[in-house]
């Protein structure tokens, strides 16, 4: 099941959305797109990037 960003709005916007369910993989999509491309991040990827994005670092 796909699930939209909590910082999504009413509008659309330019969201993500992840899906649960999928053994040692995180799918994310475009919102805008439903029936595009997905990419997919190892777990380990994706949580270490989610940290990065939470403490507001960014790496030149």
């Amino acid at each position: 099941m796909w699930r939209k960003s909590s910082y999504s709005n009413q509008e659309g916007g330019n969201c993500v959305e992840v899906a649960d369910g999928f053994p040692g993989v995180v799918p994310v999509r475009d919102s805008k797109a439903p029936h595009g491309p997905a990419l997919c991040f190892e777990v380990a990827s994706w949580a270490a990037f989610i940290g990065e994005l939470k403490t507001g670092h960014r790496r030149p």
